[in-house]
């Protein structure tokens, strides 16, 4: 493994359903404040190991069979979370890192953040820090913004918070429980960042779709890797 290998820009496009929606307008980091570096915004990641990045999205299914799964497969999944739709779950996500799990930003609300002020876009960034130190004893590395719709305030927010990636993602599986792409091949390749949103309550249980997308991943010859140690 090459971790923390040279990050790959990807190209621009649309998803249409649940939280993986429109990306934001470039995938060059923006100025940050001064003395602060902008993070990095990141779809897929530029690596020759044959691995694929699981993120999950908002935190709204909170399924216990997922946490067995995820320690029966040792998988390294990332957990993005928004503080307002979790609600009193933190408990079940506590379980998911002690079993290997990360825990990532998605805000403090699920606001889509691209347009709004300064002020505003670093409450929603800084204040699911501060909820998740106090949940966890960390403060993630790795952001990921509502809707994966952003702007160049939104880096600066993001910066001055200590996030270091901005991660989007080339692929996706929604409630249906098929993947979709951004752009480029229309199948898993090395490197690509997946994203799986939990806020379809009629859809394809989480644990269905991770089930079915490990059976693809394999399908390939890849495997799931730690996104935090490329990044």
């Amino acid at each position: 493994m090459r971790p923390r290998g040279p990050l790959a820009g990807a190209v621009a496009a649309v998803l249409l359903t649940g939280c993986a929606q429109a990306a934001g307008p470039s995938d060059r980091p923006a100025p940050g404040p001064p003395g602060a570096f902008a993070p990095l915004v990141v779809r897929h990641v530029a690596t020759d190991d044959r691995v694929v990045f699981l993120t999950y999205d908002d935190g709204a299914e909170q399924d216990p069979r997922f946490v067995d799964l995820v320690r029966a497969r040792r998988l390294p999944v990332a957990m993005f979370l928004t503080d307002s739709v979790v609600g009193p779950g933190y408990g079940h996500f506590a379980r998911l890192q002690s079993v290997g799990a990360s825990i990532q930003n998605h805000t403090l609300d699920h606001r889509a953040l691209r347009g709004l002020p300064y002020a505003g876009q670093r409450a929603e960034i800084c204040g699911q820090q501060d909820k998740l130190r106090a949940r966890f004893g960390i403060r993630p590395r790795l952001f990921r913004p509502p809707h994966g719709t952003y702007d160049t305030t939104t880096l600066r927010a993001a910066a001055g918070c200590g996030i270091s990636a901005v991660v989007l993602w080339r692929a996706a599986m929604g409630g249906d429980g098929r993947l979709t792409y951004t752009g480029g091949p229309h199948r898993l390749r090395p490197g690509d960042i997946v994203s799986l949103p939990s806020d379809d309550p009629t859809g394809v249980p989480l644990v269905e779709r991770t089930r079915r997308l490990l059976g693809e991943i394999r399908e390939r010859g890849l495997r799931v890797g730690r996104l935090e140690n490329y990044l």
